[in-house]
């Protein structure tokens, strides 16, 4: 399965992203109002600049208190992205998400945000594949 076809599972619910300057608290109201666990961050809104996740945030807040909260999220995103594109296999995208230990990516293709994928899109993509062969074998053996 391609990423292509995760992305046309999810509907068209789209990539959140902020402004490199907005302030860590906007990010955690749009994170717990929209109920994700990432917001791109983007300049234009079409170029993706960075990540900030929860767990970004809660870190930062153990570090140094909740005056992280009135920083910038430029302050404490991953800066060097990890992406794949629309053509990527749901298997290339887990294998870089596992490597990597993060559970969203941004999907960019010509330098442009096109999508997101999470960790839970791609095992769920697995899962449907893995039953549809599953299916498909057990009709073989069966003589259907």
């Amino acid at each position: 399965m391609q990423v292509l076809q995760i992305l046309k599972s999810k509907g068209t619910e789209g990539v959140y992203t902020v402004a490199p300057g907005t302030a860590v608290s906007e990010a955690a109201r749009i994170l717990a109002e929209k109920r994700i666990g990432t917001v791109v961050v983007s300049s234009d809104g079409e170029t993706a600049e960075g990540i900030l996740s929860e767990r970004d945030i809660v870190r930062e807040l153990s570090k140094s208190g909740a005056g992280c909260l009135n920083e910038t999220v430029d302050s404490y995103m991953t800066r060097e992205l990890v992406t794949c594109t629309r053509g990527e296999t749901a298997e290339a995208v887990l294998t870089k998400m596992t490597d990597g230990r993060f559970r969203h990516m941004p999907v960019v293709e010509d330098g442009k945000l096109v999508g997101l994928v999470t960790l839970g899109d791609v095992v769920k993509a697995r899962l449907s594949q893995l039953a549809m062969e599953k299916d498909a074998l057990e009709g073989m053996i069966m003589g259907h």
